[in-house]
């Protein structure tokens, strides 16, 4: 049964600002406060300990770290992060209706005993998305593709505490320098900054955006849940396999099944249909018109 939050009303579908939407477009990320209600947080974390356990009792943790993939089927609290009342509106508000989620993991990092030996960890995600797609001009940004949000559930408000390291407005780079010699400990690229963020906050990241781990020297354990979004034409990176005759699925709503993959077609919804469009038959799209929230100057919200 799925659990209830109080969000003063929001239900996911309001759009947002146009000072959040040219923050995230000049910055390639949004930190975004007080997105999960503190009883809502606690029930998470809960969820991410049990789960937890039961990794670790299989022996799936390496030096007591997990890096857990397609969690979402884990519980049902999870599940009801696809559209999570606060964060939703950026997923459809960046990216369009024809998303769905090809990426997700649960991360808890306990403190980290000792040094780390040198390592270079900034990169951009998508992997041969940022090789295969031809351009005609180099100097120009790769598409984005798809795009992130890190639940925090953890205290980040200090820096060493393992949080995401970023350089904001990197996502329009095609390139990063790489140090010469990795055998030593190299100092972060210029521009770079750590996250830090309160329990409950959560930040929004364009996939292209320069990034890195960074080590957890504290005392306190890092937990973080990220959902990532793509549109459907693309394919899964994690293997997530559903119970489709079970109550976790049962509890989803159209909207949630669409971004879990469910569809016939990855270009319409219900198969093709080359006498004329089908889009109406998406259910993000078609929750999206019935509230008046598609919008013709916006490709991606026609």
């Amino acid at each position: 049964m799925s659990a209830s939050f109080d969000y003063n009303g929001l239900t996911g579908y309001e759009p947002i600002s146009e000072t959040d939407r040219k923050e995230f477009l000049e910055q390639g990320f949004l930190l975004v406060r007080n997105v999960l209600t503190e009883d809502h947080r606690t029930a998470l974390e809960a969820a991410m300990d049990r789960v937890y356990a039961e990794e670790k009792a299989a022996g799936n943790t390496k030096n007591d770290v997990l890096h857990l993939l397609g969690f979402l089927t884990r519980d049902e609290l999870f599940g009801q992060l696809l559209t999570q009342p606060r964060v939703f509106p950026y997923m459809w508000g960046l990216a369009g209706w024809n998303i769905y989620t090809h990426h997700n993991h649960l991360d808890i990092t306990p403190p980290t005993p000792e040094e780390e030996a040198p390592s270079w960890g900034w990169h951009q995600d998508g992997y041969r998305q940022n090789s295969d797609p031809e351009t005609m001009d180099p100097n120009l940004p790769r598409p984005m593709f798809s795009l992130k949000v890190g639940y925090v559930l953890s205290d980040l408000s200090e820096t060493g505490r393992g949080a995401t390291k970023i350089i904001p407005g990197s996502h329009l780079w095609n390139s990063l320098s790489r140090p010469a010699d990795l055998s030593i400990h190299n100092p972060d690229p210029d521009g770079a900054v750590e996250i830090t963020a309160n329990p409950g906050d959560c930040f929004i990241f364009d996939r292209r955006l320069w990034h890195s781990r960074s080590p957890n020297y504290s005392t306190h354990t890092r937990k973080m849940l990220f959902v990532g979004y793509t549109y459907r034409w693309i394919r899964p990176l994690d293997d997530m396999p559903i119970d489709y005759q079970g109550q976790w699925w049962a509890d989803r709503t159209p909207v949630q099944r669409q971004l879990c993959g469910e569809g016939t077609h990855t270009a319409n919804y219900w198969g093709i249909n080359w006498g004329g469009y089908i889009d109406e038959e998406i259910p993000l799209r078609k929750e999206l018109k019935t509230r008046g929230r598609l919008d013709r100057s916006v490709p991606w919200l026609r």
